[in-house]
C-alpha cells in the first residue's frame, strides 16, 4: 500500500469499545470486534486492548495506531460483510507497521470477529453486567474459528495472573481474555488537586468517585459528570465495595475528615491507599491513627506524601504524580 487511508470517523456514543459495540448491535445489527491478543517488544497498546467497528465508518477503542489502525478497520469492514473473522499480525517486516511506529522491533496479532445481534447481544450484556458488579471474567475464544466460552473464574489459572495470554490446546490456539473489574479510584477531597486527578483519572478509563461532607467543594459545577458523595467518608465508603482494584486518595488536609477514609481503606483490600501532606503533618497523621486503633503494618500502607517523587509543584503536577503512583502500584512496577 503506497498510502494511509484516509482517517475515519469516531462515534460519541461512547468511548468504551464494548459499550459502544453494544449499542451499535441495536443499530446496525452486526459490527466487528478487534482485540489484541499478542505482542512481542514495543507494542502501543497492550493486550486485551480492544476497537469496535460500526458502518457507516464509525468505530470507538483502540488497538495500536496509525496505519495499523486504519488496517484493522478494513479487516473490520470485511469481517462485518462476511461474518468470518480473521487474524492479522504486524511486524517489523510490514511496511504498513514501519509506518506506524512499529519499527522498533514490536509486532502484534490483532483478532477480528463479527458480532451479530441476535446471537452475540447476550455475551456483550454478560461483560457489562460484571462490570457493573465488579466481577472479574475469563472469556476463551479459539483463534480460528472465533468459538467462545467463558471460563469458571474460581477454577481456570489466567484470572490468578491477571494477564490475558494465547494458550495452544488440542482444539488449536485459543486467546484467555481477562476481564477484570475497571479501576476504582475514591477522592475524599472535592479540591483543586481533586479535580484535577478526578478528570485525569476518568481519561485513562477508571470509575472515580468524589467523597467530600463539604457540599460547598463538592458541586457539579466543579466535577461535571463525576459521582459526588456529600457523606462523611466512614459513610460513604462503606456503601463503596472496597475491593483489591481500589484505590483512595485523602486531599482535603483535614484531619478528621482524611482519618475516616484513611481507616476505613486500610481495613479493607484496597491495593492503594494514599494522603495528602508533608511528612511533618503525616507524622501527626500516624499518631491519631495510632490512637484510632490502626496497626502499624496498616498504617505503613499508606503512601505519603502522596504522589511519585518528581518535584511536583501546584495541583495539576500533583495530580499528575498520584495518577502515576496509582498506577506503578497497579502494575506492580
Amino acid at each position: 500500500m503506497d498510502a494511509c487511508p484516509a482517517p475515519l470517523k469516531a462515534d460519541a456514543i461512547s468511548h468504551d469499545a464494548i459499550e459502544a459495540a453494544r449499542a451499535w448491535l441495536d443499530t446496525f445489527d452486526r459490527v466487528a470486534l478487534a482485540t489484541v491478543v499478542a505482542t512481542w517488544g514495543s507494542s502501543p497498546v497492550p493486550v486485551g486492548g480492544q476497537l469496535v467497528v460500526a458502518p457507516d465508518e464509525r468505530f470507538e477503542g483502540s488497538v495500536s495506531g496509525g496505519c495499523v489502525e486504519a488496517e484493522v478497520i478494513f479487516a473490520a469492514g470485511e469481517a462485518i460483510a462476511s461474518g468470518k473473522p480473521k487474524l492479522l499480525e504486524f511486524g517489523v517486516s510490514n511496511e504498513t507497521a514501519w509506518r506506524s511506529g512499529l519499527p522498533c522491533g514490536g509486532t502484534i496479532e490483532i483478532f477480528v470477529e463479527a458480532l451479530d445481534a441476535d446471537k452475540d447481544t447476550a455475551y456483550l450484556e454478560r461483560v457489562l453486567k460484571a462490570r457493573r458488579d465488579r466481577t472479574p471474567l475469563v472469556v476463551a475464544k479459539n483463534l480460528a474459528d472465533g468459538a467462545r466460552e467463558i471460563l469458571d473464574t474460581r477454577k481456570d489459572d489466567p484470572l490468578q495472573s491477571g494477564e490475558s495470554r494465547i494458550v495452544d490446546t488440542q482444539a488449536g490456539r485459543v486467546f484467555l481474555h481477562v476481564l477484570q473489574p475497571v479501576l476504582h479510584v475514591i477522592i475524599v477531597g472535592a479540591t483543586h488537586v481533586g479535580q484535577v486527578l478526578a478528570d485525569l483519572a476518568m481519561r485513562v478509563g477508571w470509575k472515580v468517585r468524589i467523597v467530600d461532607p463539604r457540599e460547598a467543594f463538592a458541586q457539579e459545577d466543579r466535577f461535571g459528570a463525576v459521582e459526588r458523595h456529600t457523606d462523611w467518608p466512614k459513610d460513604a465508603l462503606a456503601t463503596m465495595g472496597l475491593d483489591s482494584r481500589t484505590a483512595v486518595v485523602a486531599l482535603t488536609h483535614i484531619g478528621h475528615i482524611d482519618d475516616e477514609a484513611l481507616i476505613a481503606a486500610l481495613r479493607s483490600d484496597c491495593f492503594y491507599v494514599g494522603a495528602l501532606g508533608s511528612r511533618r503533618s503525616h507524622a501527626k497523621r500516624v499518631e491519631r491513627l495510632q490512637a484510632a486503633g490502626a496497626s502499624e503494618s496498616e498504617i505503613a500502607r499508606i503512601r505519603a506524601p502522596v504522589g511519585l517523587a518528581i518535584g511536583a509543584k501546584g495541583p495539576e503536577e500533583i495530580a499528575v504524580s498520584i495518577l502515576a503512583e496509582i498506577i506503578r502500584d497497579q502494575r506492580g512496577a
